[in-house]
C-alpha cells in the first residue's frame, strides 16, 4: 500500500548553523506522530549533522543528488557508498534543476537509478514538463518518455524502492499556476503509464508526489486528489511552521 510522503528539498540553502536551527524548530514544533512520512534533503555538507540530529525522530534525511559511479576521478562528486556511510539511504534524482542546469539526460539518470538501487537506496525520481511542452500539448508524451527512458528497464521488484515526484516546471516561478485538477490529471496519467508497463498492483503501490509550488495554502486541496500522495517541497520547506503545515494537510 502506497505511503503519503512530504519531502523537503532544501536545495543550496542553509549553512551548518541554519540547518541546525531549522532541525531544532522541526523537532520542537512536530507534535505526535506525523500524518505522512517526512523527509528533508539538506546540502551535502550538512547531511551527517542532520542525520545525527534526527536519528531518534520520524524524519528521514535524504540527499539531493549522487554520482552514478562507485568511486574514481570525479572531482566534486559523491557516491552512493559515501551517502550510506553517513546514514543516508534516500536520494533525489532527476530534479528539474539538475536536468536544466547540469544537463542530466534520461540515459544518465537511468544509470544513477541503477546505482542507487544496487546500493539498496530509495530513489525519489523527479520528472516533468516545461511551459513550452505544455503549451504545445506535448506534456503527456514528454512525461512518459522520461519514465520509459529512466525507469521502465527496472525489474518489478525494484519498484518497492521508487518514489515518483512530478514537477510541472511550467508552474514554478513562471507566473502560471497549476490547479489541483491539473495535478490529478497528470498523476492519474502517470499511474496509468506505470500500470501499462508493470501492472496495476505496482501502479497502485507507488507513491507519486507533487512538486509544483506546494504551500500551506494549497496543500490540502492538492493532497485531496486520489492519485496525489504528497509533495516534494522547495521554498516552503525552509520554514518549519510552513513545512509542518503541509505535512499536516493530510
Amino acid at each position: 500500500m502506497r505511503k503519503n510522503i512530504v519531502a523537503g528539498n532544501w536545495k543550496m540553502n542553509n549553512d551548518l548553523a541554519q540547518t541546525q536551527e531549522l532541525i531544532a524548530d522541526l523537532k520542537k514544533q512536530m507534535s505526535g506522530e506525523p500524518k505522512a512520512t517526512v523527509m528533508v534533503a539538506p546540502t551535502y555538507t550538512n547531511l551527517y549533522p542532520a542525520f545525527e540530529a534526527l536519528k531518534n525522530t520520524p524524519i528521514i534525511v535524504a540527499a539531493q543528488n549522487m554520482h552514478q559511479n562507485a568511486k574514481g576521478a570525479f572531482t566534486g562528486e559523491i557516491s552512493a557508498a559515501m551517502l550510506k556511510s553517513v546514514g543516508v539511504e534516500t536520494v533525489i534524482l532527476g530534479h528539474s534543476e539538475r536536468r536544466a542546469y547540469f544537463k542530466e539526460s534520461n540515459e544518465l539518470l537511468a544509470e544513477k537509478v541503477n546505482t542507487a538501487l544496487e546500493n539498496d537506496m530509495t530513489v525519489i525520481f523527479c520528472f516533468g514538463e516545461e511551459l513550452e511542452d505544455r503549451k504545445a500539448d506535448k506534456h503527456f508524451d514528454l512525461v512518459e518518455s522520461q519514465l520509459k527512458e529512466s525507469l521502465y528497464h527496472l525489474s518489478k521488484e525494484s519498484w518497492k524502492n521508487i518514489i515518483l515526484a512530478y514537477e510541472p516546471v511550467w508552474a514554478i516561478g513562471t507566473g502560471e499556476t497549476a490547479s489541483p485538477e491539473q495535478a490529478q490529471e497528470m498523476h492519474a496519467f502517470i499511474r496509468k503509464s506505470v500500470a501499462g508497463a508493470y501492472g496495476s498492483e505496482i501502479a497502485e503501490d507507488v507513491s507519486i508526489l507533487y512538486g509544483g509550488s506546494c504551500k500551506p495554502g494549497n496543500a490540502k486541496e492538492i493532497f485531496a486528489n486520489k492519485d496525489v500522495d504528497g509533495g516534494l517541497i522547495g521554498g516552503a520547506s525552509l520554514k518549519a511552521e510552513d513545512f509542518l503545515a503541509i505535512v499536516n494537510s493530510f
